[in-house]
């Protein structure tokens, strides 16, 4: 893959500040903190920003990447990925010293591919690929033990991956999983800050920011892909949780 093609998917830069270019508002981005060894790291999930207190620290490492890297992979690993991103959105890997030297290692390795002049996207890819997986390993030994709520939650995501263009009330999902939409939303509350509807509505956000600046459909055509049965109700649910029009954020970000 061509340098300036790749360049469009993973960017690694080494401060964050209010002012630093994002690939896009719907990307994942980790921001490790320079002190102690990288020893903080920052979370952005898809179509948020880092928390207020990542941007105190000055220099660091911030790895930027898009949605279509851990996409390109099989669904499980994208899974497991988002549920990292939404989980903690600040994590210390103090707590564990030998998991930390791992990351530590890995992003060593990670910097000095994206520098070297015959970078190989698939070897970027790969180390990145490393790089998460011992960040999720982290994240569920330390801050999220495998209780029957994180597994509901894993398979949650799971369903709404396969079913979210046909499928957007709770109740579909409460009813798979054999709780109450009520129970279903207390466990996503608790864990994830979000309501079913809140994150089944933020995917098809997510969705269709992606298909209107990479796809040759109409508008139109787009909304009908999402489950809408008009261009005026997916306009109108656009606007509403984005703040422009379907047809404004095409222009602006195509």
């Amino acid at each position: 893959m061509h340098t300036t093609v790749w360049k469009q998917k993973i960017q690694l830069l080494e401060s964050l500040n209010k002012d630093t270019k994002l690939l896009s508002e719907n990307s994942f981005g980790f921001y490790f903190t320079s002190d102690q060894s990288f020893s903080k790291l920052y979370l952005k999930p898809l179509n948020e920003a880092f928390a207020a207190e990542a941007y105190e620290y000055n220099e660091g490492l911030l790895i930027n990447f898009e949605r279509e890297l851990i996409e390109e992979d099989d669904q499980e690993y994208a899974l497991d990925v988002m549920q990292l991103f939404n989980g903690n959105r600040c994590l210390d890997l103090n707590h564990n010293v030998w998991i930390s030297n791992q990351i530590q290692h890995s992003i060593v390795l990670l910097k000095e591919e994206y520098a070297y002049d015959k970078c190989s996207y698939i070897v970027l890819k790969t180390i990145l690929k490393v790089l998460m997986l011992q960040l999720i390993r982290f994240q569920k030994t330390h801050y999220a033990p495998q209780e029957l709520d994180q597994k509901r939650i894993y398979e949650f995501l799971k369903l709404m991956e396969t079913h979210y263009l046909q499928e957007t009330e709770s109740i579909f999902y409460a009813t798979k999983l054999g709780i109450s939409e009520k129970r279903l939303n207390q466990i996503l509350k608790e864990k994830l800050q979000r309501t079913a509807k809140q994150i089944i509505q933020q995917r098809q956000i997510t969705e269709a920011k992606r298909l209107l600046i990479r796809s040759e459909a109409t508008i139109q055509e787009i909304g009908f892909q999402l489950g809408f049965n008009s261009l005026s109700s997916f306009s109108r649910f656009f606007k509403n949780k984005v703040g422009e029009s379907p047809s404004t954020y095409k222009e602006l970000h195509s």
